[in-house]
């Protein structure tokens, strides 16, 4: 059988605020395959965030094991988990997180600019293709504050894109948008789910 992309056991994080404990997560232990769309629902206050937070390896459980394509990740280094969340883990946000007054194509480069291996012109032309892939790439050289909120979205997805993530985490990616944009969102998530295999936790 395949090794999951994400194996959770007993995972628990708490944390101290003040004198007292918080125990946001109580013990998880859960498996995702590849190609899986996973929908984490709860209501607020429930830990969905910081369960978010450690699989996306921007924090570390308290105790418990996390391993993401088999690597044991719960126990690395903040230089080996930057390494991971840079080529296995693509992040779309609620709030989009753009650079204001560059090009939706500046934007979706972000990520290859720290790759030595990977020449401006080769940068670009991924890019495109990761703006194709959202229905975007005739808006390339337009500015953030020219798109709309669902074109924002999509650059942001398409960035996530760019270094072709086996897991790509969405907060809320719908949280500031009207029905009908949701909808359209939710539509290039799950096209991405079936077209490209991406495994998807939102």
């Amino acid at each position: 059988m395949a090794t999951p992309i994400i194996q959770l056991e007993n995972l628990v994080k708490v944390y101290k605020v003040g004198e007292t404990e918080v125990r946001a997560l109580r013990g998880i232990t859960y498996a995702v395959e590849a190609g899986e769309f996973l929908a984490i629902m709860g209501s607020s206050g429930s830990g969905k965030s910081t369960l978010m937070n450690i699989i996306g390896c921007l924090d570390k459980p308290t105790s418990g094991t996390y391993f993401l394509e088999g690597e044991e990740v719960s126990t690395l280094s903040r230089d080996e988990l930057a390494r991971i969340r840079n080529q296995k883990i693509g992040f779309v946000f609620q709030t989009f997180n753009l650079l204001p007054r560059t090009t939706a194509l500046e934007n979706v480069e972000l990520p290859l600019l720290y790759s030595a291996h990977i020449h401006s012109k080769q940068r670009v032309e991924l890019a495109l293709q990761a703006l194709e892939s959202v229905g975007l790439k005739d808006r390339a050289h337009h500015k953030t504050n020219q798109l709309s909120g669902g074109e924002q979205q999509r650059v942001a997805i398409a960035r996530a894109l760019l270094n072709n993530p086996t897991l790509i985490l969405a907060d809320e990616p719908t949280g500031n948008l009207d029905t009908k944009t949701s909808e359209e969102i939710m539509n290039v998530f799950t096209k991405l789910n079936q077209e490209k295999n991406i495994t998807m936790v939102m």
